[in-house]
């Protein structure tokens, strides 16, 4: 790239950022290109050590922030450009100094200059599973992302679990990729997963789309040359005209995942092929396993059974192969790619790509060129913050999925198409929401918090206790219903519902919380001779234990008890808690985890 191609604002060549210190024998990154050399102190003479390109900032300059790494980095490039020690510039501007015993002033500094270091980087796992530890960044690669308004606004590090979407494209846009297949294409969503990312970061779940699956795709909008356009939803139709079809955009996506996984989506991420191309040159190909010979003359792929390590075109043959692998569907092929992915992040956790300035130049610039991302997300700042957050996953504790799906019975014996298989796909999504690991890892408690687990469960004890005993007739149950949810006529519906379905005739309205006020939970405060009537008003509602608030005094006879419904009051009718989530995966699903090195593709 040179100094006037993309992103290389004000002809600043980001080889020259990196400084050799002749007293370290380590390059620095110098944050501002203008600074003066001057003499070196590496030397008797004053002159800079041969072959060190330029020597240490003199006094009162800025220092250069110290990077860890080899003798001699790559150049960003990779063209073959020569490096500052090997222009000889840096050694004029020094010889220069030295002879007329001046230093040049200290330019001021230019924010557009300013180099960002990325530790803790996982933008690389989002678009093709990896996880990273360490991005070299600059300012100008923001030109290289494209956003999509999809008109949610999150913050870039949203509180709670994080769900990121991340869709692969089958738009053929992009240099060499004319040739694959549907080159009209208008981009469908060819590979989908959903990234979860648990609330206390010790865990991911990722889960693959099927392409074909059957599925009904809700109204969206989609924001077009400033024109918002609404575009009516389909049934029964394929999950991948989600994208793409009648110019839904990533948003329309978006709220289709969420309508069927239930998870509320943080933010999306979309590539199209140049980004598996790329990026696996990047980080020096990404080693895969075959368990028999494979000649796929769709996808082009051509390889034995083994061990082999793909990149560039080769990587991503292997990732759209599918006729050669399994049972020859879509289905097939997620699991290819999910043996990609989970190569991909052992790569880059492993590999040199980390203390490489080089590599990690040209992996944050492809990354970079290939993503779409919305405007939540939309700046390598905002990015950088989401990775840093996302990488305290451990790669041990990340594992790869597939919704599960049956056989569509609409198609007959032809197996064109896929449905929800609910029997396993509804316990497996209650267990992401949960935020429960399918990696089932065992996390030691440290005593403190070992004490507090067993003081909360002494109380847990003591308020489930108040759900044992004998239970009022519905008809002797007296309580005031208060409205304190978020829904407005809540206390009347649930009035009308107590006395038409329950016979609880002597339930009454008590109108709006005091004090107007909105409460989070749904509470029930009686005296301890109106305790059967709690629990019979408890059975019929679903109240947990601890919303039973059970007061000192016995109360008068016709007194009546206070019911509160608060901001988890879900409608007259509905348990206010529902079933847990199961704590174990249900039997039969496809799963793969990304620390698992002995998967091969049959």
């Amino acid at each position: 790239m040179d100094a006037q191609g993309r992103g290389q604002a004000d002809g600043i060549d980001p080889a020259d950022q990196w400084v050799f210190d002749p007293k370290t024998g380590s390059y620095e990154l110098r944050l501002d290109p203008s600074e003066p050399s001057g003499p070196s102190s590496g030397s008797p003479s004053g002159h800079p050590s041969p072959g060190s390109g330029r020597s240490n900032p003199p006094s009162g300059t800025s220092p250069a922030r110290r990077v860890p790494g080899p003798a001699k980095p790559s150049t960003p490039r990779g063209k073959g450009k020569p490096l500052p020690e090997q222009r000889g510039g840096g050694r004029r501007g020094a010889k220069a100094a030295a002879a007329t015993g001046r230093r040049k002033p200290k330019p001021k500094k230019s924010a557009k200059k300013k180099v960002l270091l990325w530790t803790g980087g996982t933008l690389a796992f989002l678009l093709v599973g990896g996880s990273v530890t360490a991005y070299l960044l600059y300012d100008h690669f923001n030109n290289n992302i494209d956003k999509v308004d999809v008109g949610v606004s999150n913050e870039a590090v949203p509180d709670g679990p994080v769900n990121i979407l991340v869709i692969g494209t089958d738009k053929r846009s992009g240099k060499g990729n004319e040739g694959y297949g549907d080159k009209d294409s208008v981009g469908h969503a060819d590979t989908t997963l959903l990234f979860h990312v648990s609330e206390d970061r010790t865990n991911a779940t990722v889960i693959s789309i099927p392409r074909d699956m059957i599925t009904d795709i809700p109204q969206c909008t989609a924001k077009k040359d400033g024109q918002t356009k609404t575009i009516p939803g389909s049934k029964n139709v394929r999950f991948n005209e989600s994208l793409g079809q009648d110019e839904r955009d990533p948003g329309c996506t978006w709220r289709t995942v969420e309508q069927v996984t239930g998870l509320k989506v943080s933010h999306f991420m979309m590539a199209d092929f140049n980004a598996v191309k790329e990026m696996s040159s990047a980080v020096g190909g990404v080693e895969v396993c075959l368990a028999k010979d494979i000649n796929d003359k769709d996808s082009h792929l051509k390889l034995p059974k083994g061990r082999h390590r793909v990149e560039g075109e080769q990587a991503l043959a292997f990732v759209r192969t599918r006729h050669s692998v399994g049972f020859g569907g879509d289905l097939s092929r997620i699991e290819l790619q999910q043996q990609f992915l989970s190569s991909m992040i052992r790569e880059m956790k492993s590999s040199d790509t980390l203390s490489n300035p080089g590599k990690l130049y040209h992996l944050a610039d492809a990354a970079t060129k290939s993503l779409t991302v919305d405007t939540g997300i939309g700046s390598v700042s905002k990015l950088t913050a989401l990775a840093k957050e996302l990488s305290k996953v451990n790669i041990k504790n990340i594992t790869f999925t597939t919704l599960p799906v049956r056989d569509n019975p609409a198609d007959g014996k032809t197996h064109k198409t896929v449905i929800v298989d609910p029997a396993k796909a509804d316990p497996l999504l209650a267990m992401v929401r949960d935020d429960v690991s399918l990696t089932e890892v065992k996390r030691k408690e440290q005593a403190a918090k070992d004490k507090e687990k067993e003081a909360k469960k002494e109380q847990d004890a003591k308020q489930a206790a108040l759900l044992k005993g004998p239970k009022a007739e519905p008809a002797k149950v007296r309580v005031k219903v208060f409205n304190g949810s978020v829904k407005m006529g809540a206390a009347q519906e649930t009035v009308v519902w107590m006395q038409n379905s329950q016979g609880m005739v002597r339930a009454g309205n008590g109108g709006n919380a005091p004090g107007g006020k909105k409460v989070a939970k749904t509470t029930l405060e009686f005296a301890p001779n109106q305790a059967d009537q709690a629990r019979r008003l408890a059975e019929a509602m679903g109240l947990p234990a601890d919303a039973l608030k059970q007061g000192d005094k016995d109360a008068a006879p016709l007194a009546e008890m206070t019911l509160v419904l608060g901001a988890d009051f879900k409608g007259a009718g509905v348990p206010v808690t529902p079933p847990k989530a199961p704590k174990k995966a249900p039997e039969g699903i496809q799963k793969i985890e990304a620390d698992d090195k002995n998967i091969c593709a049959k």
